[in-house]
């Protein structure tokens, strides 16, 4: 066949392909993404982005972005083009069409290091097959019978060691707290003993990497967390052979007393998703309950009529118990902490554990008029929702008596239709919604119990906490108690 011929018959084809490409590009050009500043190539704007700033607020950039571009902007962050949102219905929209319209979108180095099986970073089935694994173990009636024993326990264990009129840090008193909880509530281990400690030690040095900046070469704090993470997984597997030489030498008389051993009996899960499976446990349940622990003690130092008025909350719960010669809180008991659950809601609105989640769109959606397109990141930016001044009234104030009348928030009447359960959302949302939150609430009611029953507490250094993007406090939260008994 001539040249000419053959070029002739392939013109149509070359015509539908260009024709398809020039509609492509139109498409593209038609979107109407929200204003902002893509930055510096492949870096974008994610330096400025994760400049450590006071925890009470939203930081430098965010308030610049913000007043600059709106709540929705676009901008580039972890190397990925990415619409950020400050707005708290895109924000609830996205965390509500998880797994249709958006799924979770962590980056590589928290899958490098929390393993390829962390809830964390799981989407679709198996997501929701360890949830539902968590949320079984962490029920309802599990929390009243058998944790909150624990809990008390453990926070008894740490108060009882502090010394009248001694220095220290909060921080890690109440990480000490949250911790051995874990690994009891995890691998019935208990607290001072030598593999307790040693695992501690392992785990202190893997939370600095996770914290880092993802370099993995010699030296850096990620290598080292990647090297403790391997030891950490041996110890828990370790573990895992010891329950089960147990399981078959015991039948069925094994008690599920813990994590470990409810997993074994009860799923099919593999070796390796049981090891990521715990290790995301010990991570999720130590950092972020320990981190608004010392939160609620650093707010409420300021705040000498919510720590009265806890006071006497609490007396009133503790005066009649002792009469009757009762230890032990119950789940009663718990109820009747009203304030207390006050306290909880504002120290989690106002110092934001969790600022913002890593989210991807599926697929094109249109939000508003604003388009986000497939394959984007998308950060919906908790914390910037929590410190809106048109959703709370004076948003960088500590004041638990907002979360009066059944938690309505005080907000401007220009957002009639935002509601506390739309705004308000520590612990996530959707499908994704936090499998730990009752036990984290739980933890702090019964910490704060006994902490206003026989303490008074001082800063006893100035400190106060940061966001780097995990919130810390940089000298620890020094604080010094006296004790006194109020019952």
């Amino acid at each position: 066949m001539p040249d000419s011929v053959l070029i002739l018959c392939s013109l149509p084809s070359i015509l539908a392909l260009l024709l398809i490409f020039i509609l492509i590009k139109r498409k593209r050009r038609r979107l109407n993404l929200p204003p902002g500043n893509m930055g510096w190539p492949f870096l974008g704007e994610t330096i400025g982005y994760l400049k450590p700033y006071s925890a009470t607020s939203i930081g430098e950039f965010m308030e610049q972005h913000i007043s600059r571009y709106g709540k929705i902007y676009k901008s580039n962050l972890f190397g990925e083009p990415t619409i950020v949102s400050a707005d708290a219905g895109l924000n609830r929209f996205i965390l509500q069409n998880e797994g249709r319209l958006f799924e979770c979108s962590y980056p590589r180095s928290i899958g490098g290091i929390l393993g390829k099986w962390s809830m964390l970073v799981l989407v679709g089935d198996m997501h929701r097959d360890m949830r539902s694994i968590s949320l079984n173990f962490l029920s309802h009636a599990r929390l009243r019978t058998h944790l909150l024993r624990e809990v008390e326990k453990h926070t008894l264990l740490v108060l009882n060691s502090w010394k009248e009129n001694c220095t220290f840090s909060d921080q890690d008193e109440a990480k000490k707290f949250t911790f051995n909880l874990m690994a009891k509530h995890i691998m019935s281990m208990d607290p001072g003993m030598p593999e307790t400690e040693q695992l501690k030690k392992e785990y202190v040095t893997f939370m600095k990497g996770v914290v880092s900046a993802p370099l993995n070469f010699p030296g850096t704090a990620y290598r080292r967390a990647l090297q403790s993470r391997s030891t950490i997984l041996k110890f828990i597997e370790h573990k895992m052979e010891d329950r089960i030489q147990k399981m078959k030498e015991g039948g069925e008389e094994m008690e599920d007393d813990d994590l470990l051993g409810w997993v074994l009996k009860h799923s099919n899960l593999s070796t390796e998703q049981i090891l990521d499976l715990i290790l995301t446990l010990l991570f999720a349940g130590h950092e972020t309950s320990s981190v608004a622990i010392a939160l609620a003690i650093y707010f409420l130092q300021g705040c000498p009529a919510a720590v009265q008025q806890l006071r006497e909350e609490h007396l009133e719960i503790a005066r009649p118990k002792k009469q009757s010669g009762e230890m032990e809180l119950n789940w009663d008991d718990y109820r009747k902490m009203d304030f207390t659950q006050c306290v909880i809601n504002e120290t989690l609105r106002l110092g934001n554990v969790v600022r913002f989640l890593h989210r991807k769109a599926l697929k094109d959606v249109r939000y508003r008029g604003y388009d986000i397109p497939c394959g984007w990141k998308v950060l919906p930016v908790i914390a910037a929702v929590h410190l809106d001044a048109l959703l709370f009234d004076q948003p960088r104030q500590f004041n638990p008596w907002r979360w009066q009348n059944n938690g309505a928030r005080e907000s401007s009447s220009s957002c009639p239709s935002m509601t506390t359960s739309n705004i308000f959302l520590p612990f996530g949302g959707g499908p994704r919604l936090c499998a730990g939150s009752e036990l984290a609430k739980l933890e702090m009611a019964v910490f704060i119990h006994h902490l206003v029953l026989n303490y008074h507490w001082e800063l006893a250094d100035m400190d106060q906490a940061f966001a780097f993007p995990f919130v810390d406090f940089p000298k620890g939260l020094p604080i010094r108690v006296q004790h006194h008994t109020f019952i």
